[in-house]
């Protein structure tokens, strides 16, 4: 198997999809990285426990959608060229 750039999309493809089925309830609470973890006070810079909170949640909300599209085109081209 080549190092192509198709290989480094699918991988990303791949993260992008772990990020996005991670449950708060399930998952994320346990691990201490619930969404009342971060709470900071008004002004202060947010760690960077709370920043990747909120990229976990930014990527569910906004990538849902544009996910199963390129979900759907990949696996019709490992279909057509293996």
């Amino acid at each position: 198997m080549a190092f192509t750039l198709y290989s480094l999309l699918q991988a990303g493809l791949l993260i992008v999809n772990a990020v996005a089925v991670l449950h708060e309830e399930r998952f994320l609470r346990h691990v201490g990285w619930g969404s009342d973890q971060g709470i900071g006070g008004f002004g202060e810079e947010p760690g960077i426990k709370a920043q990747l909170t909120n990229l976990i949640r930014s990527v569910r909300t906004v990538m849902r959608v544009p996910l199963i599209a390129v979900n759907s085109v990949t696996i019709v081209l490992l279909l057509l060229f293996g």
